[in-house]
């Protein structure tokens, strides 16, 4: 079974870059059946997506983020991560990493990480 933990920092300073690490395990990343993504939920608001890596290592980001996000891969220790730069208070949210699966019908997103805390605040 498939497993996701996030980590990292759960506060960042307004103007600093937000980074958190996904750890893997159960299944490999760079195996050709899944994307990988990042989640977020603002307090009393609705889920929204972030970008994602493929199995080969591109990038796909919302449009709304893109000036601001970056996701990357470390395939030895198979995680990837999150970076997103200039943070505001706005971007205070839970953030989950998640597994789509590509051999599933609708490209499900099968596999969530538990989600961790991060605020934005001086």
């Amino acid at each position: 079974q498939v497993q996701l933990q996030e980590s990292g920092p759960g506060l960042v300073k307004p103007s600093q870059t937000l980074s958190l690490t996904c750890t893997v395990s159960g299944g490999s990343i760079t195996t050709n059946n899944a994307y990988w993504s990042w989640i977020r939920q603002p307090p009393g608001k609705g889920l929204e997506w972030m970008g994602a890596i493929t199995y080969s290592g591109s990038t796909y980001y919302s449009p709304s983020l893109k000036s601001r996000t970056s996701i990357s891969r470390d395939t030895s220790k198979n995680q990837f991560t999150l970076q997103l730069t200039s943070v505001t208070p706005e971007d205070t949210a839970v953030y989950y990493c998640v597994r789509r699966a590509l051999s599933r019908p609708g490209y499900e997103y099968d596999y969530w990480g538990q989600g961790t805390q991060v605020t934005v605040s001086l």
